[in-house]
């Protein structure tokens, strides 16, 4: 069932429930208030007759019959029985009809001088009437019809009222509903228009500053991000591509070229040089293709623990310096000495941070005129700071904030050999473990890394 029905179909409910219990109340309480007014009448009317009968301390009966004869009788289908103490028939209006009154009913009314009822239809007052020395028992029954009458023209109007207001409540419900969906709508349509191919340009119309106008600026916000997603997905899968294509058809054409005829040793010797170094070229093109699919993992699926960055840095060092033999360098210092350990100590998963760390370092030795990484170690009150300079090659202004995307190499550092993965994997690490990876560059100053890090 679509929104707008079914709003509809709930203000209708909750709208008729609530009509329907107002004329429930109406009804009741107009019932309650009949009975209530018809019984104070024929009370009046039993305690009249009483009065009428009772004249210098003698029931007069004959007098009660003369009236009952004229203009007495005014209630519809009235009876009226007059006893005296002793519980005698004094009076009764009914002719030729077997009258039988319990006697419980008549010591009731004695007793307590007043007594209501209905049975059926009719209601019935008995009162207790003293005046001077006489007492008589009078009770009066009738049919309220004109009462009933007017009740059952109530309730057919009633009824009438409710079958209209639940006709208009539909169509008014439906009315208000459709207005109230319309922006959603709206949304629904934009949102089946677009596609992977124009999802870079596409956008929802945002007005007004309700829920659905907040809807949509999120939508708008998600389509961005897909939008960046897919841009970065299509660069990612070409770029990948052509840096595989490339030491591949590089050793291909040179094993294609070695087997077309005799040749020397040295030759050979070149031939494989020449092919063991593509092959280290696409060894590390796919560790770093496999260390980028691994830092897009979220933080829940890595294993944390306690790590010390300045034991972890001084284990790079060593690492650089023996697979890059002995012309690189790490110089590591402390900017302050730490009088707790925790102050240098990050909450991170061991193998991710050394991955970061080892790229940062290879980079700053690899771009280095001198091959010296240095290395500065200080901390804060939250914050751990690891700064990684270099002083060579400085990237350009403009370029500054592309370095951090996979396979984007600027123009001053195609000569040296890279993919342009390394940067792109530390930044997501950084990025698993809460931290922050800025990077400065200056010809003059060179070019300077800051890793910051939570310690615990």
């Amino acid at each position: 069932m679509k929104i707008k029905y079914k709003i509809a179909l709930y203000y209708t409910l909750s709208a008729a429930l609530m009509l329907i219990a107002f004329a429930v109340l109406a009804y009741y309480f107009s019932a309650k208030s009949r009975k209530a007014e018809y019984l104070e009448r024929l009370e009046y009317r039993a305690r009249s007759i009483a009065n009428v009968i009772i004249e210098d301390g003698n029931v007069k009966v004959d007098l009660l019959r003369k009236l009952d004869r004229t203009t007495f009788q005014d209630l519809y289908k009235e009876t009226i029985l007059v006893y005296n103490p002793s519980y005698d028939l004094l009076y009764s209006n009914l002719k030729d009809t077997t009258i039988r009154t319990h006697r419980s009913l008549l010591d009731y009314i004695r007793q307590n001088k007043i007594y209501s009822d209905n049975k059926g239809n009719n209601e019935m007052v008995g009162v207790y009437y003293t005046e001077g020395s006489m007492s008589v028992i009078v009770i009066v029954s009738s049919f309220d019809k004109y009462g009933f009458q007017n009740l059952q023209n109530l309730r057919q109007i009633l009824l009438l009222e409710l079958i209209t207001a639940v006709a208009i409540l539909v169509g008014v419900g439906y009315f208000f509903a459709r207005k109230m969906v319309q922006p959603i709508d709206r949304l629904v349509q934009q949102v089946d228009s677009i596609n992977a191919n124009n999802m870079q340009d596409a956008q929802v119309a945002v007005k007004g500053k309700d829920e659905i106008a907040k809807l949509g600026a999120n939508f708008n916000t998600m389509l961005q991000r897909l939008s960046d997603s897919f841009n970065l997905q299509k660069s990612f899968v070409s770029n990948a591509s052509h840096e595989l294509r490339t030491p591949l058809a590089a050793m291909i054409s040179q094993l294609q070229v070695a087997l077309s005829k005799e040749r020397s040793r040295e030759e050979y010797l070149a031939l494989l040089t020449s092919v063991l170094e593509d092959a280290e070229s696409l060894s590390d093109l796919s560790n770093g293709l496999l260390q980028l699919a691994q830092s897009e993992l979220r933080q829940q699926q890595f294993v944390f623990s306690n790590v010390r960055i300045d034991e972890l840095l001084m284990e790079m060092a060593n690492l650089i310096h023996l697979k890059r033999k002995a012309h690189n360098k790490v110089d590591i210092q402390f900017n302050k000495f730490p009088d707790n350990d925790l102050y240098v100590t990050c909450f991170g998963n061991e193998s991710l941070l050394k991955v970061l760390f080892l790229n940062l370092i290879e980079n700053a030795c690899k771009f280095s005129e001198d091959n010296v990484a240095y290395v500065a170690i200080d901390f804060f009150t939250q914050y751990i700071t690891v700064q990684i300079k270099n002083y060579g090659i400085s990237i350009p202004a403009e370029e500054i904030n592309k370095v951090f995307e996979p396979f984007y190499r600027g123009e001053n550092a195609q000569q040296v050999r890279g993919h342009g993965l390394g940067l792109s994997i530390c930044k997501k690490i950084v990025q698993i473990h809460n931290g922050h990876i800025t990077v400065t560059s200056d010809h003059a100053e060179g070019t300077t890394f800051t890793v910051i890090l939570p310690h615990i």
